[in-house]
């Protein structure tokens, strides 16, 4: 089973978190930011993976150090999850649209982490609690810990809730592609290492 449990604590958040690549896509979500919950929840569905996360961060100041630490949360656990990455994809893409949004993402897992996000937002808050530019974080944040280059550029799109949800549902249908099992060995790699 390709699966890891993560935690994290700081004097700024408290992350516990647990995910299964081949899962149902079953979704346990609590961060106390009610859109990333929503977010993280359409990740979960879309991508296969069953997740669970509690995290409890000092949102009386404000979103960013929970939305950060979960995403470092979630790339460790993936790439922990993932293991020695034999006999995956390793490249993942999908479009996805959300009413008149219309999101591209590609991934390779490689070993070498890389954001390019071009999602332009027409205002500064998604929710009572989410900053636009917090999706970035997230990302990257994922990125990072995960060891993935991950692209991710809305093509067309007016409301701000229907490009982040595009952005997350073609994310979740990269990765699916990406961890997918092709039934070869070896790593997927020329090099023989990721």
């Amino acid at each position: 089973m390709r699966q890891a449990k993560i935690k994290r604590k700081t004097a700024e958040t408290n992350v516990r978190l647990k995910l299964s690549i081949d899962g149902n896509g079953r979704a346990d979500i609590d961060t106390g930011i009610g859109f990333f919950d929503h977010m993280l929840g359409q990740l979960a569905f879309h991508s296969g993976m069953d997740l669970k996360i509690r995290a409890k961060g000092d949102l009386h100041i404000d979103a960013h150090h929970t939305v950060e630490d979960v995403g470092l949360s979630l790339g460790k656990a993936f790439k922990k999850a993932l293991d020695n990455k034999k006999g995956i994809a390793r490249y993942g893409y999908a479009y996805a649209p959300m009413d008149e949004a219309l999101t591209r993402v590609a991934i390779d897992i490689s070993n070498r982490p890389h954001l390019s996000f071009q999602v332009p937002f027409n205002n500064a808050r998604l929710g009572k609690q989410m900053e636009t530019e917090l999706f970035a974080e997230f990302f990257k944040s994922f990125a990072q810990k995960a060891g993935i280059s991950l692209h991710i550029d809305t093509l067309r799109g007016g409301n701000d809730h229907h490009k982040v949800e595009s952005a997350f549902k073609a994310t979740a249908l990269a990765l699916r592609m990406a961890t997918a099992k092709t039934g070869r060995k070896s790593l997927p790699s020329t090099k023989n290492a990721l």
